[in-house]
């Protein structure tokens, strides 16, 4: 599939969130027979300027939400854009399956589109565009790494600044047996003939419920969007996510600096909020630690002391000091000198 180039005169509106701009982006027809596709770049705050930006990429069941994460970014002198990637959040469709794909490279389009439309989004210099520290979570982190390491091969990354991933899902969580040849061969078989077919049903409560305001959490976001038992997967997308990990753990080089944030300890999924609020309920961290080197040189890793699986939506404490060890590396990688006095999570 070959992405139209960004129109000549961007067309920005109005985000369901309040001070946020957002652009559709026309993708064409979807490989996977779901119509035509969308994604959709959102915005901080109108077209600014400046040396540094942030291209932010949700992870399965999510989308982009979480303005105080925006806030600390911009705090900081970034310009702070987040891309709901197709058939995800503002950009999934009617009659699409969320977040379905079968093959993670067709999110390299959309990717590369947004970095062009931040380039020429400025109000100064469209001919230096900023340096872009690109963020991403759980599947979305898996995603920044592999389309990075393309972005580097192909000689495309000189705008590229850094690499932030939380919670990156760099492996399938569950007993090792679904991780052997056998079972991968399986796998391969069951995405080609039956894709669309669920491995996984959404579980009632659960970590979701520890993030929502309406539960035991403290965010506020559309449950249609991200609902609080997750979406199905699929054998085709995991089947996508499994090749991802298997190109992730031969070695990849993101070519940048990159933080690794995740909480320090896992905690079975459980229905009670209350056994879940502090430690990753969805991934295993020690999975994380593992593949961590597979990133890339200049690396620095940060394990948060019970933190959740997004380690920006954990209960106040952990939560302060991922913002604490986000803003230390910003500055010493980034070149950020912005010290806001604002007293808000993070700052030191």
């Amino acid at each position: 599939m070959t992405p139209r180039e960004p129109s000549e005169e961007p067309v920005w509106q109005p985000d369901v969130l309040p001070g946020y701009w957002q652009q559709t982006l026309p993708l064409g027809l979807d490989p996977d027979g779901e119509g035509q596709l969308f994604a959709t770049l959102v915005r901080r705050g109108e077209a600014g300027s400046g040396p540094h930006a942030v291209l932010a990429l949700h992870g399965y069941t999510d989308y982009f939400f979480n303005t105080e994460l925006a806030g600390h970014f911009a705090d900081r002198g970034f310009r702070f854009y987040a891309l709901d990637l197709h058939k995800c959040g503002r950009s999934r469709r009617e009659g699409q399956t969320p977040h379905f794909t079968t093959d993670l490279t067709r999110y390299d389009g959309e990717l590369d589109r947004a970095l062009a439309l931040i380039a020429r989004d400025t109000v100064d210099s469209p001919a230096d565009p900023p340096r872009v520290c690109v963020y991403g979570h759980s599947a979305g982190g898996l995603i920044a790494t592999l389309w990075l390491d393309r972005l580097r091969e192909r000689g495309q990354a000189a705008h590229i600044g850094g690499l932030v991933l939380n919670s990156p899902f760099f492996d399938l969580h569950g007993p090792a047996i679904l991780r052997t040849a056998p079972t991968s061969a399986a796998l391969i078989a069951l995405a080609r003939f039956r894709k669309r077919q669920v491995i996984r049903k959404p579980t009632p409560g659960g970590y979701g419920t520890t993030l929502h305001r309406d539960y035991a959490g403290e965010f506020d976001y559309d449950l249609d969007l991200k609902p609080l038992g997750g979406f199905p997967v699929t054998f085709g997308w995991i089947n996508a996510i499994r090749r991802g990990q298997a190109k992730l753990h031969r070695g990849l080089d993101v070519g940048v600096p990159n933080l690794l944030l995740r909480s320090d300890h896992s905690v079975a999924e459980a229905p009670h909020p209350e056994a879940i609020q502090r430690g990753d309920a969805v991934l295993d961290v020690a999975q994380i630690a593992r593949w961590a080197g597979c990133v890339g040189n200049r690396q620095t890793i940060a394990p948060i002391t019970d933190a959740k699986h997004d380690v920006f939506l954990s209960l106040a404490e952990p939560r302060a000091a991922a913002y604490r060890e986000l803003a230390r590396w910003l500055d010493d990688y980034l070149g950020s000198d912005s010290r806001s006095t604002t007293t808000n999570f993070g700052r030191d």
